[in-house]
């Protein structure tokens, strides 16, 4: 059996306890990877080892789509009706909620968020998310379709079966949740891959829906890197669906495997570099607030995070100033701190990853107007930084650095700003601000851009989709769109006559 990892909390913002195994959920069993070898989890504010987990192989990968198969054919899928699998998805959303301080406690332990943050945003949002798609349930329908008198036309939306899924270190919960939730409404089951750096609430996730009551094998988690686990799910000859989050490098690799293997239908929400528009007739001070936390939410670790400022020139000296003084208020500390806005970044490498960026763009000619600097001597802290004086082609503008890094950008004209925010190979998420809603709204529509917000930044809700243009992806998360991930439409043509 897998060793039981124990951690207790007494901290000013959380205590409390929690007991998880280490192992890979399989088949409604805990069990060691077939290699027997582990994984370190490692706390970013120490760079220390929290615990190990299981490392799964591919041999694991097999057993669980095995297990994911058999449950499709026995338990779930077409013989579980909608109205069990939302009972059981209610039920599951009422464990995370009494586990909320827990989820945020080890969201904060291993990926470093604020725990504040991590139990109103992650937590918050999981349990809509899963709420909502437990309504879905028993409404996944299809269409009577009128031909001619002598025919009956109808079409069944129905679910896929077992289905890969692989999500990213930055919202484990959150963006795990996106996924599986719609997955289990629509009758498919699930084998989860977390990332290697933030695995234990996928864990604890599991845990759960054994509580719950869901039958063996609907969900399965393999721990493991992406190069093994991720690659195995990705080439697997039986799976016929991945849903992905992560980079585009990754998602060109996902898809050359599915072409490679068995043609698996593909849902992949990708890298972004997110354009923010501030108009010269905005609310400046509402402007600044949602810019600011446009970038730096998450220690700047998401995927739409707006991360080029373009500011009009009338306005861009008040802007810059506003913009940062407030980034100078913003708390960069230990994640269980009360007033901390931003812990560190995810890992060492995420680490030397986004001061790799912050040197290239001095080394560029950019002006570093803020930070730029490492805090601390432990951990990975990076204080957020505010570039000027860039120029299109440098790699601070073009490039996802997924940090605390904004470029602030001048702009004159209302036709040219359009042609720079959509001067990029991403097109996930995009902003304006004006107080003119048509200068706003033609704007917004004229943007390359999966999502687009009007005077604000970063607003999710369960039933609105969530995806990307261009090469941020495609397919939805979030709303109804979602359940068309995980269902394949047949079409049933009967002869009266």
């Amino acid at each position: 059996m897998p060793e039981i990892f124990e951690y207790e909390w007494n901290t000013p913002a959380y205590k409390g306890k929690t007991a998880l195994p280490t192992g890979l959920y399989i088949d409604g069993k805990w069990v060691e990877g077939s290699s027997q070898s582990t994984i370190d989890v490692i706390n970013p504010t120490n760079g220390k080892v929290i615990t190990k987990i299981a490392e799964g192989t591919a041999k694991d990968v097999d057993l669980a789509v095995q297990a994911a198969h058999k449950a499709f054919e026995t338990t779930w899928g077409l013989n579980a009706p909608g109205s069990e699998r939302g009972r059981l998805l209610y039920k599951l959303a009422d464990l995370i909620e009494q586990h909320t301080e827990e989820f945020a406690a080890i969201e904060a332990l291993d990926n470093g968020k604020a725990f504040n943050w991590a139990k109103m945003a992650d937590v918050g949002l999981s349990l809509g998310i899963w709420r909502y798609y437990a309504g879905w349930a028993d409404k996944v329908q299809g269409d009577t379709i009128e031909t001619s008198a002598d025919k009956l036309n109808y079409t069944r939306h129905e679910p896929i079966g077992a289905c890969g899924l692989i999500v990213p270190w930055n919202f484990p919960l959150l963006i795990a949740s996106w996924k599986i939730a719609p997955a289990l409404a629509t009758g498919c089951t699930v084998i989860l891959k977390p990332s290697e750096f933030t695995p234990l609430t996928a864990l604890l996730l599991a845990k759960l829906t054994a509580e719950a009551g869901f039958p063996a094998g609907v969900f399965n988690v393999v721990n493991g890197y992406g190069h093994v686990v991720g690659q195995a799910l990705s080439e697997h000859p039986t799976l016929e669906k991945i849903g992905f989050t992560g980079s585009t490098l990754v998602g060109r690799k996902l898809m050359e495997a599915s072409a490679k293997s068995n043609l698996k239908k593909l849902s992949l929400e990708l890298g972004g570099k997110s354009p923010n528009i501030i108009f010269d007739d905005a609310d400046l001070d509402a402007a600044v607030q949602w810019a600011n936390h446009g970038i730096f939410f998450n220690h700047g670790q998401v995927c739409a995070a707006g991360s080029r400022i373009f500011v009009h020139a009338k306005i861009y000296d008040e802007f810059l100033k506003k913009f940062t003084e407030k980034t100078k208020e913003l708390k960069v500390g230990d994640p269980f701190a009360p007033d901390t806005f931003q812990g560190p970044q995810v890992s060492e490498v995420q680490f030397n990853r986004v001061m790799g960026y912050i040197e290239a763009g001095k080394a560029a000619g950019a002006t570093l107007h803020l930070g730029g600097h490492r805090i601390g001597n432990e951990g990975y802290f990076i204080a957020p930084t505010i570039f000027t004086d860039t120029t299109p082609d440098m790699q601070i503008v073009r490039e996802e650095i997924f940090g605390p890094v904004a470029a602030i950008i001048k702009f004159e004209d209302d036709d040219d700003i359009v042609a720079k925010a959509n001067d990029s190979v991403y097109g996930l998420a995009a902003a304006v601000f004006s107080k003119d809603i048509k200068r706003a709204l033609t704007t917004a529509h004229k943007l390359r851009a999966g999502t687009v917000w009007v005077n604000c930044y970063n607003n999710l809700a369960p039933n609105v989709p969530f995806g990307g243009f261009k090469q941020s992806g495609f397919g939805r998360d979030l709303g109804a769109h979602a359940l068309e991930n995980y269902t394949s439409v047949k079409a049933v043509q009967v002869n009266l006559a």
